[in-house]
């Protein structure tokens, strides 16, 4: 089947990043001028998703405003001749009825928001995106793993190598090589300490779920950290069916770390021609200032 629906859990607090998240939406933070769900919810409809579904939570209405008409700001740009900002603006808005919100109203972890999207999805295979993984790839990563999908017919995790004593933060998978960048799950483990880690493989913030994984979130098992886990529902639906795991082409950003969200900015600053030749003698004083 079409991969048509990608869900995305955006109900989380962000208390990484407060005070700037006390009343701002986490995914609302921008890479340069353009807020992380944006980047997100291009990367699923340039994949060919069809109907993006936002599992939101309090204070988010900011998030929702961001993809909606706004006809003020609009009248204002067009009469001041703005038009290529205009233009950047009118794009951000998708077709009428592409966005379907729901809610999380207790937040019991990803595996609990990914189920609460169940009645929207129904029975059919869906994606599952997380704002907070920036992926630069000249192939959005997602379209990469329908690809697969449509080889394998499988739940599909994107992964990728991480430092050895980092698994702790991770789901880890153990698996098999059986392509170029395709290996078979054996099993799968939430944030497992490194000497207890089958891998260095970890699970990111991109996956290709068949629906009777919802069986298995509606179980509601508490797992690591107090919260019903993604990983845990996967591990207990591998029992019945394949999972893949697929090493994407891309550079990832972790934007849920203030480090990894700064290395975000500045290289997608750097790529803007409008920014890079003040950016870069500025860059390159600091890192004097830095060895000195």
């Amino acid at each position: 089947m079409k991969i048509r629906k990608a869900v995305f859990p955006v109900a989380g607090m962000g208390t990484r990043f407060l005070p700037a998240t006390k009343s701002i939406p986490k995914e609302m933070l921008p890479i340069v001028d353009k807020p992380l769900i944006q980047y997100a919810v291009e990367e699923a409809l340039n994949s060919g998703i069809e109907q993006i579904v936002f599992v939101t939570g309090k204070r988010k209405t900011a998030l929702e405003d961001h993809f909606d008409f706004d006809f003020e700001l609009e009248d204002m740009l067009q009469g001041k001749y703005k038009k290529d900002i205009l233009e950047s603006i009118k794009r951000v808005v998708p077709e009428t009825g592409t966005i379907i919100y729901t809610r999380q109203n207790v937040p019991l972890g990803l595996g609990h928001a990914i189920w609460c999207a169940r009645d929207i999805v129904g029975h059919e295979p869906f994606a599952v995106i997380l704002a907070d993984d920036l992926i630069r790839a000249d192939k959005p990563v997602l379209s990469q793993m329908m690809d697969v999908y449509e080889e394998y017919q499988a739940s599909i995790v994107a992964v990728m190598e991480v430092a050895p004593e980092e698994t702790d933060k991770y789901g880890i998978i153990d698996s098999e090589k059986v392509g170029e960048r395709v290996s078979r799950i054996r099993g799968l483990v939430e944030k497992p300490d490194p000497q207890d880690a089958p891998s260095n493989m970890a699970i990111i913030g991109r996956y290709i779920l068949e629906p009777e994984v919802f069986n298995f979130l509606g179980k509601k098992k508490f797992g690591a950290g107090g919260e019903i886990q993604l990983t845990d529902a996967m591990e207990m639906l591998l029992k019945e069916k394949k999972i893949m795991g697929y090493n994407f082409e891309g550079k990832r950003f972790d934007c849920g770390d203030k480090a990894g969200f700064q290395m975000a900015n500045i290289e997608y600053a750097m790529d803007r021609k409008d920014i890079r030749d003040r950016l870069k003698p500025f860059l390159e004083e600091i890192l004097t200032l830095c060895k000195s």
